[in-house]
């Protein structure tokens, strides 16, 4: 099953596993371009894809996608979404839109896929993450509290479940071209180095081969894994008045 599959980085997911021979469950929204990508999948691949039109920030929608969590072998919780602006700017809807997908959502179908890959000694968890929840961020607060509640969670879990057959992964990609600073509503990234921009394909890559070793923490990039290096040394105060530099200067 893998989330947020109507674009991005859970399309990607998607089309990679559908090439290794997956079956698919994709979950999202936008029900045209989830029948769209299951057709060319099950046309291109020979797999089986069930298409599960959801909204999961709602409590009816995404008790239906935990019952169908049973029988996999694999769950990728890509959804999710951020908005950048300051927090007393922000629709106190969409704060708890955030919270509810990026983080209840998440740990929901988490819990609920969990009994049966413990009962069969078999499975994994994706947990998508980002490298924005190793530092604050101004414009982005809700956001990077969210990937920090992703991260440690997926850390934790993973104690949990040593031994028990079933691996758990957070991956932590930073930019990367999806769509997602369009969506956020993010503007000033025009200036931002070509180099620091990672491709869908390459960073799901690097998550299912990080898998596949079992690494807990999947940061795709060289540049992402010094930033996050950096700020596991670099004081708190310090990494918040660098975030409030980069900020500034992208006129925010």
């Amino acid at each position: 099953m893998v989330t947020g599959a109507s674009g991005g980085i859970g399309e990607e997911y998607a089309r990679q596993l559908a090439a290794q021979g997956a079956d698919l469950v994709v979950v999202a929204r936008r029900d045209e371009e989830l029948e769209r990508l299951a057709a060319h999948l099950r046309e291109r691949n020979g797999v089986r894809v069930e298409v599960v039109a959801a909204d999961l920030t709602d409590a009816a929608q995404l008790a239906e996608v935990e019952a169908r969590t049973g029988d996999l072998d694999l769950l990728v919780n890509n959804a999710g979404y951020g908005i950048a602006a300051h927090v007393a700017d922000v629709d106190p809807a969409d704060i708890e839109g955030m919270i509810r997908l990026n983080v209840l959502a998440l740990a929901r179908l988490t819990r609920a896929a969990l009994p049966g890959m413990l009962e069969r000694r078999h499975g994994g968890i994706v947990n998508v993450s980002s490298v924005a929840g190793f530092s604050p961020s101004p414009s982005f607060v809700t956001y990077n509290a969210t990937k920090s509640f992703v991260t440690m969670f997926t850390e934790a879990l993973a104690l949990e479940l040593k031994g028990t057959g079933v691996r758990v992964q957070a991956l932590c990609p930073g930019l990367t071209r999806t769509g997602f600073q369009a969506v956020a509503g993010e503007t000033g990234m025009e200036d931002t180095p070509a180099f620091l921009w990672q491709e869908p394909p390459a960073v799901v890559a690097a998550s299912l081969a990080g898998l596949r070793r079992n690494k807990v923490i999947v940061t795709p990039g060289a540049h992402n894994k010094a930033f996050v290096a950096a700020t596991s040394v670099t004081p708190h105060g310090v990494l918040r008045r660098a975030a409030g530099l980069v900020m500034g200067r992208r006129g925010r």
